[in-house]
């Protein structure tokens, strides 16, 4: 997309000291004698969203067409308000490990779990437990000698019997109609080897542990991403020729893949679907040779997202629940401003403003 020609209003222009036309101007008014007020239906035509690279724990996707008001609400509702189940209350019966109760509570709290969160209720704080609201786990671990160690060794794993407390340890204990709920995939970490403590012979853990339903903003426990970042599309636009002894040191300026050189004319163009891996380094504007030669921008309106899973949720899933959660919000403030354009029809007084 960044060889192609583009409307100059979408790009922010980036030189080699400043960063120009930052703002979006296509509101009404700005413009003489065109329309720029929202509409639907050009908005439905000009929003793109597409998926680029997709695994087991992270996502790449575009999103094209939205103002970077909304681009970056969905960044922040995935990091601290889309929900997720971490464990809150520990209850120690027994720890003479080294390591103190409140630092162990504190990694146990930490411990993904592969818990869906659509399936739990949130639990306020004065809620008592419930088998809708709270998932209740045990770690009980032991360090033992072992008698069948070889001889002159020092490995602990072959000297000692637990060694190290995992979060394979960490084992549901089902209560009410959790069994049938979670029949098709048991509450347990996402990732079973989390180092957690290590013990020596005659040291022991055992804890009991309640899971409850939160989101990131009360604490990062809860925050279902691991990153979750966006940037613009950069683009890169080449204004005259490269002399060809000068084309390898002008790729050289760009990330790796960007710049594609014709081994036969030596003649140098933009990789139309390399151009997003440049990470705009302006490296290219300190050499005066290729002044004047090639100009960089971003898209303002075209959104690149890295979204890396660390929950129950697969990757693909959690724009989807941030659009949900956004919606919820738009829910709540069109509901104030109906109560408020009611109010002031039946007032005739000033409205006074307050917490709905």
């Amino acid at each position: 997309m960044s060889s192609q020609p583009l409307d100059p209003r979408r790009l922010v222009g980036v030189h080699a000291e400043r960063v120009t036309d930052v703002s979006s101007r296509d509101f009404p008014g700005h413009y003489p004698g065109e329309d720029h007020s929202w509409n639907l239906q050009r908005f439905k035509k000009n929003l793109k969203v597409k998926v680029q690279r997709l695994s087991n724990h992270s996502i790449e996707f575009d999103i094209v067409g939205v103002d970077a008001s909304i681009a970056n609400a969905f960044r922040r509702i995935m990091i601290a308000e889309v929900p997720a189940i971490c464990i809150e209350h520990v209850f120690a019966f027994n720890n003479t490990s080294v390591i103190v109760d409140e630092v162990l509570a504190h990694r146990f709290g930490l411990v993904p779990l592969n818990v869906d969160p659509s399936l739990m209720e949130m639990r306020s704080p004065d809620d008592p437990p419930t088998d809708r609201n709270t998932l209740v786990f045990e770690v009980d671990v032991t360090c033992e000698r072992n008698p069948k160690a070889p001889k002159g060794s020092t490995d602990p794993y072959e000297l000692y019997i637990n060694p190290e407390v995992l979060s394979s340890h960490i084992t549901w204990s089902p209560a009410g109609e959790q069994a049938e709920v979670f029949a098709d995939n048991a509450p347990a970490p996402t990732n079973p080897n989390i180092v957690l403590a290590k013990l020596r012979p005659g040291q022991q853990i055992h804890y009991q542990m309640h899971a409850v339903k939160g989101v990131g903003k009360d604490h990062a426990k809860f925050s279902p991403v691991a990153t979750a970042s966006y940037r613009l599309l950069p683009h890169i636009k080449i204004t005259k020729p490269i002399p060809p002894h000068l084309a390898e040191k002008f790729q050289k300026c760009f990330s790796p893949g960007v710049i594609k050189i014709n081994p036969r004319t030596r003649e140098v163009s933009v990789d139309g679907n390399g151009a997003r891996k440049d990470t705009v380094s302006r490296e290219v504007l300190r050499h005066p040779e290729f002044t004047d030669s090639v100009e960089l921008g971003r898209v303002r309106d075209y959104f690149l997202f890295n979204v890396e899973s660390e929950s129950a949720y697969r990757p693909e899933r959690l724009l989807p629940e941030a659009i949900k959660v956004m919606r919820e919000k738009l829910a709540i403030i069109k509901q104030a401003a109906e109560a408020l354009r009611e109010k002031s029809t039946t007032m005739d007084n000033d409205v006074v403003m307050t917490d709905v």
